[in-house]
């Protein structure tokens, strides 16, 4: 006589839920591939225009400008591209997905999980285009191939965390336009006030302040010097830190506002 199979554990369906809608977003990202194209198109149009039209006016004491700027295009192309989970998110209700899902014998918190999931193999696709284009235009890995994996895994790190922040927004405006007009609105002045284009010294002494605490700023720093080759065990655990944070905040008010 076989001995009974144990059930599999509450932990374990929640995985596989999430593995399986992942599964089905990232097959819609191939059925529909101009969403990724477009993805890209518009960090490889910044890493253009700063490179080459801003390029020459911004300057960076003993380090050509194309080498500081690559490590804030990857940032910034995360920070982008997380605000179509809430997009995502807010089309899947206004058709009746979501509504569907929930009638579903599967996890509450798989439906949110897969799609952020999916949205972080897709940033790994666009950093990856990314990088390529710097190393088209003259930018260099000076840390080695270590420090540049580890550079990336703080990336789709800090992506995955902005992912579920995109979430709680498309969630809680339900609508796919105030979605993506919600994304640039919180997207665009954290970018742009950190230190992914220009140094922070460069910026006024009151926006100095916000750019130094500034998540994107502790995320960039980190990758930048990774890329570098420059000491950045401090930067490392900084951004982490608060990947942690943000993930701690959005992930429970995401899944909540999900279940209301």
């Amino acid at each position: 006589m076989r001995a009974p199979v144990p059930a599999p554990t509450a932990g374990w369906w929640a995985v596989s839920d999430a593995a399986v809608l992942a599964r089905r977003n990232l097959l819609h990202y191939l059925r529909v591939p101009s969403l990724v194209v477009f993805s890209v198109v518009s960090p490889v149009m910044f890493v253009l225009l700063f490179a080459y039209v801003f390029g020459g006016a911004i300057s960076v004491p003993g380090l050509r400008y194309v080498d500081f700027l690559m490590g804030g295009i990857l940032v910034q192309t995360v920070a982008f591209g997380s605000t179509e989970t809430g997009v995502g998110l807010a089309d899947d209700l206004s058709r009746g997905m979501v509504d569907r899902f929930r009638t579903l014998p599967m996890a509450r918190s798989a439906v949110l999980a897969g799609r952020t999931l999916a949205d972080t193999v897709r940033h790994a696709f666009m950093v990856l285009m990314m990088t390529g284009v710097g190393l088209l235009i003259g930018f260099r890995l000076h840390g080695g191939i270590v420090k540049a994996v580890t550079a990336l895994l703080v990336v789709l790190s800090f992506g995955f965390a902005l992912s579920w922040v995109s979430a709680a927004i498309g969630l809680a405006v339900h609508d796919v336009e105030a979605a993506q007009m919600a994304g640039v609105m919180w997207t665009f002045p954290v970018t742009f006030t950190s230190s992914a284009f220009v140094p922070v010294e460069s910026m006024p002494g009151w926006l100095q302040a916000w750019a130094d605490i500034n998540p994107v700023t502790v995320t960039v720093d980190a990758v930048r010097n990774l890329l570098l080759g420059r000491p950045a065990a401090t930067d490392v655990v900084q951004a982490l830190l608060w990947t942690v944070a943000i993930l701690a905040v959005f992930v429970p008010l995401a899944v909540r506002r999900y279940r209301t």
